[in-house]
């Protein structure tokens, strides 16, 4: 008798109460008590922040119940994040996805810059959306990796020792501080790096200024690293890390190692 009241009741109870009631068991501690995510406040409301828990988690068994994969589910909530807490800069930001994993990017826009020209300096509004991105995937299992891309503009003279090169991978390790600063776990960061205008992203035009950007990549599988996926080659070559319109970008040559210090 107990087990069909059982049956009846999880009929009746909505996906979303299964989901808590999933996340509940799986995260309960003897211990600690209940997940710090599920705790009631003093009014009965959950005592958590409703927009820092993981997006990930709403609607996330209808997801799979239509065969979406890890990446369009991780893009979906990634994108929801954006319409939701960072919709003033959606015109900048572009999510999508590669083999393995999820890209978001910032881009430069001469309204609401992330950094200044020729400067690895971020800015306010740069940090307002490091925030938000660290606030969404802090508890999520991601590794992640941190790149800055330039235009083709050259920067300084001739004589200059300082390149686009240093300017990109300045601005990647700079976006590294700010998501370490707003509580991303360093252990998850597998790669700074960056990439001076060898990967446009207006192919036809590499001075386009929407070319500076700073992308951080979210992997699904733990035990996969970057270096991993570049080294995953097709009939035409070796396959970018920075596909875009959710396909890899057959490139002549791998992305560029930096050397090890």
């Amino acid at each position: 008798m107990a087990f069909f009241l059982l049956m009846w009741l999880l009929n009746n109870v909505s996906e979303e109460k299964k989901e808590q009631l999933s996340i509940y068991f799986k995260e309960f501690s003897l211990i600690d008590g209940p997940p710090p995510s599920m705790s009631i406040g003093p009014g009965g409301e959950n005592a958590a922040d409703p927009q820092l828990k993981p997006l990930i988690i709403e609607g996330t068994a209808g997801m799979f119940a239509e065969g979406k994969s890890q990446e369009e589910i991780l893009k979906e909530a990634m994108a929801k994040m954006i319409e939701e807490r960072l919709k003033e800069y959606k015109e900048e930001l572009i999510v999508d996805t590669f083999d393995n994993g999820v890209r978001i990017q910032m881009l430069y826009d001469e309204g609401t810059p992330f950094f200044d020209s020729a400067s690895a300096q971020l800015t306010g509004d740069a940090r307002n959306v490091l925030r938000v991105i660290a606030d969404t995937v802090r508890d999520l299992p991601n590794q992640i990796a941190v790149e800055g891309h330039t235009d083709a503009v050259p920067l300084g003279g001739p004589l200059s020792r300082y390149t686009n090169w240093e300017l990109s991978t300045d601005r990647a390790s700079s976006a590294r501080v700010i998501l370490e600063e707003f509580g991303l776990d360093p252990k998850r960061m597998v790669r700074v790096a960056g990439y001076a205008a060898t990967q446009p992203l207006i192919r036809e035009n590499p001075e386009d200024p929407r070319n500076r950007r700073v992308s951080i990549l979210l992997f699904n599988d733990p035990t996969l690293t970057p270096l991993d996926l570049n080294g995953t080659k097709t009939e035409n070559g070796p396959l970018s890390v920075n596909p875009l319109n959710d396909t890899y970008a057959p490139t002549p040559s791998g992305p560029p190692q930096l050397p090890s210090r």
